[in-house]
């Protein structure tokens, strides 16, 4: 046991629960005081099957599809309403080990500095998933899901934060939504997720905003977790569209070619690593 209260939060749609069984196994294996599970469809077959788990920590919430960061703040909601100390979000298509979010809670509660925690992230093959990324510019992204590889290779190297040790734990400023821990009083603090994005670019914004409210965000290699990521925008027009009309919003609000902090927080992430690196 860590010793440090937690909830975890579910956003769920058109999910069947043989869909989603492996991350609800190790949520129900951890030791979480509360599971809500926010699903964002018009069906409530999730609903009986989860009933008959019959683990009273489930709370299943129907909820208007509103997006991905609406559905995960119904659970902060519920979260901090609770008095809980970390939250954590996960995505339906993760599967972990039983250990993993107490080993989480026990590190972030020795280090109330941390805002933000994201275990090392790997392919089902086993291959580490590259979820470290600097703050992005429009030319990351564009590059990223347009250029060939030979035209993008080097500025993804730097994007994905690939010079640095991905064994050790490294101060990062866009942390990946599919697996994360939040602390409670950096919430109260910097927001939870803007709904104004309804999928994609909401953990870029948050991580950012933790950072920039004086919270590390961190990369936590010492456990890891699976994510079976399906890039969904690479296979299906609307999901493309979706990423597209939210990645404008996104630098709307914070700048497109003029963005001081993005410059600014990037800056100060290779300062961070550097200087914790030495000592």
């Amino acid at each position: 046991m860590s010793g440090f209260s937690f909830t975890v939060s579910l956003v769920t749609y058109r999910h069947r629960l043989a869909d989603i069984k492996k991350t609800v196994d190790g949520v129900l294996q951890s030791s979480c005081a509360k599971f809500f599970v926010i699903d964002n469809s018009a069906c409530d077959e999730l609903a009986k099957e989860l009933a008959g788990l019959n683990d009273k920590r489930i709370e299943y919430i129907p909820q208007e599809n509103l997006g991905f960061g609406a559905g995960h703040n119904v659970g902060i909601d519920r979260s901090l309403e609770g008095g809980f100390e970390l939250h954590f979000i996960v995505n339906p298509d993760i599967e972990f080990l039983p250990g993993v979010m107490e080993n989480i809670a026990g590190f972030m509660g020795k280090n109330p500095e941390i805002g933000m925690l994201m275990p090392r992230t790997n392919f089902p093959d086993g291959s580490l998933q590259k979820n470290c990324k600097f703050l992005p510019t429009p030319l990351d992204l564009i590059s990223r899901r347009f250029f060939p590889e030979f035209m993008k290779r080097r500025r993804m190297h730097r994007f994905q934060m690939q010079d640095f040790d991905h064994g050790s734990i490294l101060d990062v400023p866009y942390l990946c939504g599919c697996f994360l821990a939040l602390r409670s009083d950096a919430v109260k603090k910097c927001g939870k997720f803007d709904e104004r994005f309804f999928m994609y670019p909401e953990d870029i914004d948050l991580t950012r905003r933790f950072f920039a409210g004086g919270f590390r965000t961190v990369y936590y290699p010492e456990v890891s977790v699976i994510h079976a990521h399906k890039r969904a925008s690479y296979r299906n027009f609307r999901m493309l569209w979706i990423h597209i009309v939210n990645m404008i919003r996104y630098f709307n609000k914070w700048g497109w070619i003029f963005d001081r902090e993005r410059v600014k927080i990037n800056c100060k992430t290779v300062e961070l690593n550097h200087l914790r690196r030495i000592k």
